[in-house]
């Protein structure tokens, strides 16, 4: 994967910890098989630290829940997988590696575009994760949707490892 502008989007705590998600995927595939498990540990720790932060931010501004539980599911794969490189099964670690990309490209278009949206418009400071003064819980609750696109909540992760 390769960082560029397509994946800005104007919010600059997400656009940094996306480009770290990137190098991490990239250290991941270029990993040597005695170092894949250490590599896919790192990815995962950078990927939940990177998916928490995201809830915060969501959850202060009371996003819909569809874009977490993307989080989560994804988060979910990547343990179970962790669970098969650890007894030496690479294979769905590879896999792994294949299907990243897409997901990615599609979660940051849609979900993550959807949340960098309404942050930016409801003024959220990402920094401190808070409303401003302002701004009022009831607003931040008006968000409708997730940034699913024209399919389901989920859905792109549904075919992963099909």
């Amino acid at each position: 994967m390769q960082w560029g502008e397509r994946y800005e989007l104007g919010i600059a705590r997400m656009d940094e910890t996306h480009r770290e998600f990137i190098e991490y995927c990239n250290a991941l595939t270029a990993a040597a098989p005695e170092n894949f498990l250490a590599c896919l540990d790192a990815f995962i720790a950078h990927t939940a630290a990177h998916f928490d932060q995201e809830n915060r931010w969501m959850e202060a501004v009371d996003f819909p829940a569809c874009h977490r539980a993307e989080h989560d599911r994804v988060l979910e794969v990547m343990r179970e997988i962790r669970q098969r490189v650890e007894k030496n099964d690479l294979f769905l670690g590879r896999r792994l590696l294949e299907e990243l990309p897409p997901w990615f490209d599609n979660h940051v278009d849609t979900m993550d575009a959807a949340l960098a949206f309404y942050l930016k418009e409801i003024s959220f400071d990402t920094e401190s994760g808070a409303l401003p003064a302002n701004q009022s819980a009831a607003h931040a609750r008006s968000a409708q949707g997730c940034g699913c696109s024209a399919h389901a909540p989920g859905a792109d992760t549904k075919k992963l490892f099909q």
